[in-house]
Formats: C-alpha cells, sequence, structure tokens
C-alpha cells in the first residue's frame, strides 16, 4: 500500500471514529410527523463520486420522492456524474456537489456547505452510516427532522437481503419513519434506475445495430474491473471462447472501459462511449450483461438489463446485481456448468424490462 493510499485510509478511519457518535444521542419518537404532504424539500447525502455507488442510492430517491411526492430533494454528493445520472429525476432540485479535491477549491468547499446550512429542509438523510461528511451534512442542515443512516437491528434480524449497500439505506429509513409514526413498510426495494428516456433508448437501438448488422440477439461483456477486482486475462479468454461456441447463435459485443483496455484482446466487437447515459442505452438493448463488479455492472442493472456480476473478491451480498433475473456468482466456486446453467437460466426467461415498450 502507498504512502498516499495509507494516508487515506488513516484519515477516513479518524474521521469515523470522530463522527459516529453525532445524532446518537438525539431522539426524535416523541415528534409525530402529521401529515406527509407538508414535507416540502428533503436532503439526500452520500458525498461519493463514483458511478456505482451513486446508482446505488437510486433505490432511496425513488422510496423518498414515493412517499413524499410533493418534495424536492436535493443531493450531496462528489463529482460531477450526479446530474447526468439523475437526468431524468423530476423530484430531484438542486446537486450539492463536494469538490473532490477540498484543498484544493477550498472556497467551493465552504460554499457547499454553507448552502446547506443556509436551506432551509424539512428532511436530511444520510444514506451511508460510516460517511463522516454525510453525518456532519445532516447535523449541520437546519432540517427538521434528521436521520443519519443508522443501522435498524430490527430490520437486520429480519431481511435476508438487508446486507446490499443498495437496500439496507431503504430499510433503515422506513424504520426510522416508523418512529414519526409512519406505517411499516414491507413493499419490494425498487431496482437502480438510470431512468433513460424513450429517445434515448431508440439512439442505443441505432448505435447496436450498426454495430452488428444482424438481427440475433445480444449478449453484452465488460471485461474491466478496478484492482483485485479484475479478472485476469487468461480467464476471460478462456470465459468468451467457451461463450462464443456456446451462444453462437447469439452477438457478444463488448464495452471498453476509459482505459480503453480489452481482457480478450480486443476479439469482439467493441463499443466506447464517454457518455454514461449513451454506454446505458447500449446495453439496455442488449440481452444479457456479464462483468465482474464496477460501476458498469450496475449501470447494466440500472437500465434493467439482466446482470451477471462476477465476483472474486468483493462481497456479493452487499453488491450483486439483483431484480430482473440478475444474480452475482461468485468465480473461485463456479464451474463451466454453472455458468451455462445460470446464463441459460436467464436467456430462456427472457428480458423484463421496464423499457420493453421503447425497444
Amino acid at each position: 500500500m502507498g504512502l498516499l493510499k495509507k494516508i487515506n485510509v488513516f484519515r477516513r478511519s479518524l474521521m469515523r471514529n470522530l463522527t459516529k457518535n453525532i445524532g446518537k444521542a438525539s431522539s426524535q419518537e416523541d415528534i409525530i410527523l402529521v401529515d406527509k404532504n407538508d414535507i416540502k424539500r428533503i436532503l439526500i447525502c452520500r458525498p461519493n463520486g463514483r458511478l456505482g455507488n451513486l446508482l446505488l442510492i437510486t433505490p432511496l430517491v425513488q422510496e423518498v420522492t414515493e412517499i413524499f411526492p410533493n418534495c424536492k430533494v436535493d443531493l450531496f454528493v462528489k463529482g460531477t456524474l450526479a446530474p447526468i445520472i439523475f437526468e431524468n429525476y423530476d423530484n430531484i432540485d438542486k446537486i450539492i456537489d463536494l469538490p473532490k479535491k477540498p484543498f484544493k477549491s477550498l472556497l467551493k468547499y465552504l460554499n457547499v456547505w454553507i448552502s446547506i446550512k443556509r436551506q432551509k429542509y424539512d428532511v436530511a438523510i444520510n444514506v451511508d452510516q460510516n460517511s463522516s461528511s454525510g453525518r456532519l451534512a445532516v447535523q449541520f442542515s437546519n432540517a427538521k427532522y434528521k436521520f443519519f443512516g443508522d443501522s435498524s437491528e430490527e430490520s437486520q434480524h429480519v431481511k435476508n437481503d438487508y446486507e446490499h449497500i443498495a437496500k439496507y439505506p431503504v430499510y433503515n429509513f422506513r424504520y426510522y419513519l416508523t418512529k414519526l409514526r409512519f406505517p411499516k413498510s414491507n413493499k419490494i426495494i425498487a431496482p437502480l434506475n438510470l431512468k433513460l428516456s424513450s429517445s434515448e433508448i431508440a439512439d442505443g437501438k441505432k448505435i447496436l445495430n450498426d454495430l452488428i448488422h444482424n438481427d440475433k440477439k445480444t449478449i453484452c461483456i465488460f471485461t474491466y474491473a478496478t484492482g483485485e477486482k479484475c479478472l485476469s486475462e487468461d480467464w476471460w479468454e478462456s470465459f468468451y471462447t467457451q461463450l462464443k461456441r456456446e451462444y453462437s447463435n447469439y452477438n457478444i459485443i463488448e464495452i471498453l472501459p476509459v482505459e480503453n483496455v480489452s481482457q480478450i484482446a480486443f476479439k469482439a466487437p467493441t463499443f466506447y462511449s464517454k457518455d454514461i447515459r449513451e454506454i446505458g442505452a447500449v446495453i439496455a438493448n442488449t440481452d444479457l450483461f456479464i462483468g465482474a463488479d464496477s460501476g458498469i455492472m450496475h449501470l447494466a442493472s440500472a437500465v434493467q438489463t439482466p446482470t451477471i456480476g462476477l465476483f472474486s473478491v468483493s462481497n456479493i451480498k452487499k453488491y450483486e446485481p439483483y431484480d430482473n433475473c440478475s444474480i452475482g456468482v461468485d468465480v473461485n466456486l463456479y464451474t463451466r456448468k454453472d455458468y451455462l446453467k445460470t446464463i441459460n437460466s436467464i436467456l430462456n426467461n427472457g428480458k423484463l424490462s421496464i423499457y420493453s415498450d421503447a425497444i
């Protein structure tokens, strides 16, 4: 581990220890929310700029706007991706983005915190209880109702999918609402959703058609991932050869990362774009996505394409794709027959996409 990485690990650990008790002493069990229509403005805090982590809060955003349909939501995030991801979310009002390097953008960094303090919020929500910046933002806000993202022991024991990073914020928030005398909710948690428009889907279909020039169905692969999550070239070469042999009646295309690398030496037709929504639109027109745990894997899940997530080191229960026949698999345990069985099961079930009318 490099020196800079060690410093960042130490800094995060220090900040978590300093902020972990923020909000713990306060109790709002005696506050009753009389009319949910009175909730007009909500702050959701997830100061992280990664594609996957931002997509993983879309179920919570959907939950919040369904419960409080008249509200406007401000997102406290990091980086510049959030406006792109939440482009078609009607309830999203302001994106408050924390600069990635605060000491190089000190004025902007200070203005972010001032803007949070100045705005009157009815509810402030921290998504991740381990986020020191998220907890501080909720505490710093002028919100009447403050939820710091703390875990619900009741949900942990009852929900077998509680560990999932897209789901436990929803379960925790639902439990918090019961303290405000809301009824318990057992609704199925919404999937990740990029909310592509019909025109975006149509454009994605045109791009795919120009790439493959036939009417066969398409399997999409993404062979890259960061660090130890990236499977070796040997692994992918073997897997790609197997795919070509077993699914000769399908097109197989590869989505390329910004690094412009391929673990199969660019043997499949490739697509590359810097536009996240365009990448999503192309994947939405395919019948199956296969790739390691990455932001692009979550993007595939967010456009409701059946997704097989390949996990070698990451926590499957925490990050696996879900909904629409999607699944996470442990590559250390799966055999060749297991992959074929899983792929066949998904392809035979067909694609149950919310975009199906637009394709």
